[in-house]
C-alpha cells in the first residue's frame, strides 16, 4: 500500500521501438508490463524475453498502452498502490488487468493468453478475508470486510499511514489490524497463512462446483475430499446440478465476456419475441453496471402488459431445450403473495420470480455470428467428455481439450451459467433494481431503506412501514426518489 519509487511514463515502448527481437506480435490487443518490485531485475528482464519470443508485446516501461500488469508475490494493495504512483495524463483505453504470475506462465505454456481466471487476479487483503469468510458460511464476517474493502477502494489516494483513516466508517478493529500489517509488512501474515491453507485452497475447489455451497464443501472436506479427483472417486451421490457443475467445471469457473452474454442475449430475445411478441429482455447483475467480464448471465423478462408474462417461462425454456441449448435447467415457479398489511418479503436475499437456473450451450464463434437458432443440435457424446485441461484459443474460437490419450481435441463451444428471470410488469422497475447489483450495493441500499426510511425494499416491492402501504414505482429512478436518495446510474453501483 506503500507508493513505490515513481516511474517515468512513457509512451510505446514495445519491442519494435527497443531493437530486440523484430517478431511481428502475435495479439495486437494484449500489452503486457512486468512489475520488477520483488521479481528482480534479471527475472524480469529473462521473462520479458520470453514473452517476446512467444509473439507478446511486452512494455519495458509503463505506458497508457498497457494492458495486463503481472505481478509477483505482491498483494493488490501494493499493485494498486504501485499503479497510483504512476503519473498517468489519460484514462487507460483498455481495461487493466492487474494479474499473477501465474497467469503469464500459464500462457507462456499455452502458446497465447490464457482466459482469465480469478486465481489468477491479484486481490486486496480485506478482499480475500471477505471470500474466505463467505466461504466458511459466515455471512456476517464477510459483509463486514466487504465494507472495508470497499471504503478502501474508494478513497482517493494509496493509504501510507493509519492516520489517514481515522473517522472512517466500516473499518472495525480486526479490519484496521490488517491493514496496519500490510503497511508495515508489505503484505497481511494473516491473509499470506490462509491462501495456503489447505481449508481455503478446498473451499475455493469445491464451492467452485455449480450447486454446491459453504455447508456442502465444509461437509466433503470434513470427509477428506479436497480436490475435484477425490470428489469423483469419493463415491458420493450428487444431485442434477452438482453433477453437471462438476462436468462442465472448467468452463463455468471461466469468465464470461460481454460479447458471449451480448450473444447469449441475442438467442434469448428470439425466442421470447417467436412465443410471446412485445416481451422485453433485460440484461442485468454487472454486466449492466458496464463490466466487461462476469461469472454468469442473467436476463429478465416482462412483458407491458400484466398478466401476460404468465406461462412464457415455459415456452421459452422447451424451446432452448429443443435445440439443444441448454446442457442443465432447473426452472422454479413466481411464489410470490402480496399481503395488505405487511411487505411479503423473502425470508433470505433470494427473491421469489419464476426463474430457470441453467447452464447454456454457446458456440465459440457465437459472438461473430448475426444469426444461429437452431444451429446446436445437443450432442451427449460431445459434452460428456469432462472438464481437464480447457483453454481458450483466441486464434480459432474453440477450446481445447486434453484428452486420456494426450491428443488434442477441440470443442467448438462452451457452457456458460445464465439465469432466466421473469417478473410481472408492476414488480419490473424492482426486479431491474435487484438484479443489477452489486451485492454489497443492494445490500446498503435495503438498509438505508430499513433504517433511514422505515421501508422494506425487496426486488419485488417497496412497502411504506409508516404509512402501511406499498409505493409504486416503473422506474428505478422513482424508487430511489421514494428513497429521498439522487439517482445512481448502474455504472456506479459496483460498490
Amino acid at each position: 500500500m506503500v507508493p513505490l519509487k515513481r516511474r517515468k511514463v512513457a509512451g510505446n515502448n514495445s519491442v519494435a521501438e527497443q531493437g530486440g527481437d523484430k517478431t511481428p506480435p502475435k495479439f495486437p490487443e494484449v500489452f503486457l508490463f512486468l512489475l520488477e518490485r520483488k521479481m528482480g531485475a534479471s527475472r524480469r528482464a529473462f521473462l520479458s524475453q520470453l514473452g517476446r519470443k512467444k509473439g507478446f508485446q511486452v512494455e519495458e516501461l509503463f505506458s497508457t498502452s498497457v494492458t495486463h500488469i503481472i505481478s509477483e508475490n505482491n498483494s493488490g494493495d501494493e499493485v494498486r498502490a504501485w499503479l497510483d504512483s504512476q503519473d498517468r495524463t489519460r484514462r487507460c483505453p483498455a481495461p487493466l488487468h492487474l494479474l499473477d504470475i501465474s497467469w503469464f506462465t500459464e500462457s507462456m505454456s499455452a502458446g497465447h493468453p490464457v482466459q482469465i481466471l480469478d486465481r489468477h487476479k491479484v486481490q486486496d487483503a480485506l478482499s480475500l478475508l471477505a471470500e474466505n469468510a463467505e466461504l466458511s458460511d459466515q455471512d456476517g464476517r464477510g459483509v463486514a470486510f466487504r465494507r472495508a474493502a470497499a471504503v478502501m477502494k474508494s478513497l482517493p489516494e494509496p493509504v501510507t499511514s493509519m492516520t489517514q483513516l481515522r473517522g472512517l466508517p466500516c473499518l472495525g478493529e480486526h479490519s484496521l489490524r490488517v491493514i496496519r500489517d500490510v503497511l508495515e509488512n508489505g503484505a497481511s501474515r494473516e491473509v499470506e497463512s490462509m491462501k495456503q491453507s489447505k481449508q481455503y485452497k478446498a473451499l475455493k475447489v469445491l464451492t467452485g462446483v455449480f450447486g454446491v455451497g459453504a455447508k456442502t464443501a465444509a461437509r466433503w472436506i470434513r470427509e477428506g475430499i479436497h480436490t475435484l479427483h477425490q470428489l469423483r472417486n469419493s463415491g458420493h451421490t450428487l444431485n442434477r446440478a452438482q453433477q453437471a457443475g462438476l462436468e462442465h467445471y472448467d468452463d463455468l469457473n471461466q469468465q464470461v465476456s460481454k460479447a458471449e452474454a451480448e450473444a447469449i442475449q441475442q438467442i434469448v430475445e428470439e425466442v421470447v419475441a417467436s412465443v410471446l411478441p412485445g416481451a422485453k429482455v433485460t440484461l442485468t447483475g454487472g454486466f449492466r453496471r458496464g463490466k466487461l467480464m462476469g461469472h454468469d448471465v442473467d436476463f429478465l423478462i416482462t412483458h407491458p402488459e400484466e398478466g401476460k408474462e404468465v406461462g412464457l417461462m415455459s415456452k421459452v425454456v422447451s424451446w432452448l431445450e429443443s435445440q439443444g441449448f441448454l446442457l442443465y435447467q432447473k426452472t422454479t415457479r413466481n411464489s410470490y403473495l402480496v399481503s395488505d398489511d405487511s411487505p411479503a418479503l423473502p425470508p433470505s436475499n433470494m427473491d421469489r420470480f419464476e426463474r430457470c437456473l441453467s447452464i447454456f450451450k454457446l458456440a465459440q464463434d457465437q459472438p461473430h455470428r448475426a444469426k444461429q437458432l437452431g444451429a446446436l443440435p445437443l450432442d451427449t457424446a460431445e459434452h460428456r467428455r469432462g472438464d481437464s485441461g480447457l483453454q481458450t484459443d483466441q486464434d480459432s474460437c474453440s477450446q481445447r481439450i486434453q484428452t486420456p490419450g494426450g491428443q488434442e481435441d477441440t470443442k467448438p463451444w462452451r457452457a456458460v451459467r445464465v439465469d432466466l428471470v421473469v417478473s410481472p410488469i408492476s414488480q419490473f422497475a424492482f426486479a431491474v433494481l435487484g438484479w443489477t447489483g452489486s451485492k454489497l450495493f443492494e445490500r446498503e441500499l435495503r438498509r438505508w431503506a430499513g433504517q433511514e426510511k422505515a421501508m422494506s425494499l425487496s426486488s419485488h416491492a417497496l412497502y411504506d412501514n409508516k404509512k402501511r402501504k406499498y409505493l409504486q414505482a416503473s422506474s428505478e429512478e422513482e424508487i430511489f426518489a421514494h428513497l429521498d436518495l439522487e439517482f445512481i446510474p448502474p455504472s456506479e453501483r459496483n460498490a
